[in-house]
């Protein structure tokens, strides 16, 4: 081979290589997510009443953080999307939430199964119009019940606002996965909340609980952070004053905006209903937690992450979910009568259940209950569960499908209940049925509610 020939050979494997190396650079790119992000504050303009406990009996008077509405848009290699919500709020309702998914459907295209709507469960923060109304339907005046009716439809336009934002803001990013550890949620049921700081001294505190800090980290296409998303399984209920706070998930965020300038942070609540932070009911614990968290948070972005490949798969249903026995009419009017102070939620509740009955509405035998399951790559399974979940379906559900890939949360679409396992519904209590009185369903929830859901979940999550 002569040297001229031997060149022209080189020059053409160069050539060729080259040529390669910029189709597969251009379907990288091609293949990149696209990812837009939003945020709105939601605090009211005016002092309203706060939700969450029975014990409040006037409205807010103050505030220590800001509450918000911030969304996260992905988009993946083939332009399917997905529209994540995080709101401090304590829940919306299954006809506030289908509100929201109406009207992004008419202006944007997207079905119901690529929005979810993930709440901290603050009870820092506002009445959502029907949410736990039987907690608050005693107590409001006028003036109280004209603020709540403005403030729901007023949170709406802010969550789709923002959402048109974010899908406006659509850029090339790279997603990447991790996972944390965070141990103040304390089991609320098999812990003395007096005793957790000896018990936990001492390595004593018992009962399930999820520790897992499960982390989607957002960059640019240079590497930088532009959103983090984490969960966690705790109630946010730190505080029980009256000024609107984020509680410890709001402490966090704030954290990690400011540890990491211009980023999103966004949290989601997991299958906490049976989590408290303990010890709680200071500022100052508040602000602990949400640092600790935090700093778990931090802990794994300073790691390597696994990557998240641009493929994205979307599903939602609602399940027929199956109460107990239901009262009978004669029941429920004898509720109705009840007059002493402590049976005061439960003739509200009897007296709402006749409202319904009146108006053509029978007791319904079931409940639609929302299960939602976003496909992220191939590895992460990130499920949205309607209610307040108790920690044995995150368990159960990471063990059965895909341990630290599978993220569990609660508190989202519709916070209707608590959603009590088999287990806690045997043990009964607050979380086992007590509770059902506040958000003024007739009953607990049938034994086999805890397998509807779960085989619902694994349904949609796929192999």
């Amino acid at each position: 081979m002569s040297p001229r020939y031997r060149i022209l050979v080189l020059w053409v494997a160069c050539l060729t290589v080259f040529s390669v190396s910029v189709a597969a650079v251009a379907d990288a790119a091609e293949a990149a997510w696209k990812v837009g992000l939003a945020k709105a504050q939601i605090t009211p303009e005016k002092f309203m009443w706060m939700a969450g406990y029975a014990s409040r009996e006037r409205p807010a008077d103050g505030k220590l953080t800001d509450l918000w509405a911030k969304v996260m848009v992905l988009q993946d290699a083939s332009g399917e999307r997905a529209v994540l919500v995080t709101l401090d709020v304590i829940g919306v309702g299954r006809q506030f939430a289908s509100e929201v998914a109406a009207t992004l459907k008419q202006r944007h295209g997207l079905e119901r199964r690529q929005l979810a709507l993930c709440t901290s469960h603050t009870h820092s923060g506002p009445v959502v119009y029907r949410n736990l109304l039987p907690l608050h339907e005693l107590i409001l005046d006028a003036e109280q019940r004209k603020l709540i009716e403005e403030y729901a439809p007023a949170l709406q336009n802010k969550i789709l606002q923002t959402i048109d934002a974010a899908l406006a803001d659509l850029k090339p990013a790279q997603l990447s996965w991790g996972s944390g550890i965070a141990t103040f949620g304390t089991n609320r049921r098999n812990n003395p909340a007096d005793k957790v700081p000896q018990l936990r001294a001492e390595g004593k505190l018992r009962g399930p609980c999820d520790h897992d800090v499960p982390v989607l980290a957002v960059r640019d296409s240079a590497g930088k952070l532009q959103a983090v998303v984490f969960g966690y399984a705790c109630h946010a209920t730190t505080l029980a004053e009256f000024q609107w706070c984020g509680d410890y998930p709001g402490y966090a965020q704030i954290e990690l905006e400011q540890s990491q300038p211009g980023c999103q942070a966004m949290f989601w609540a997991g299958c906490g209903a049976d989590q408290n932070p303990l010890p709680r009911r200071t500022v100052e614990l508040a602000m602990d937690y949400g640092r600790q968290l935090a700093a778990a948070v931090n802990d794994v972005l300073d790691k390597d992450m696994k990557p998240v490949a641009a493929k994205l798969a979307t599903d939602f249903r609602e399940v027929d979910l199956p109460f107990a026995t239901l009262p009978t009419r004669e029941q429920i009017e004898k509720d109705a009568q009840l007059t002493e102070r402590k049976d005061r939620y439960t003739a509200a509740r009897a007296k709402l259940l006749l409202t319904q009955m009146a108006d053509g509405k029978p007791l319904s035998p079931t409940y639609p209950y929302p299960v939602q399951v976003w496909r992220l790559g191939g590895d992460i399974q990130f499920i949205t569960l309607g209610g307040e979940v108790v920690v044995d379906f995150a368990l159960r559900l990471k063990q059965e499908l895909r341990g630290q890939r599978t993220w569990v949360a609660g508190y989202s679409n519709d916070v209707m209940a608590y959603i009590a396992s088999r287990r806690v519904l045997q043990e009964g209590g607050y979380e086992g049925g007590g509770a059902m009185v506040y958000y003024g369903l007739p009953a607990s929830w049938a034994p086999e509610s805890e397998d509807l859901i779960v085989e619902e979940a694994k349904r949609q999550a796929g192999p």
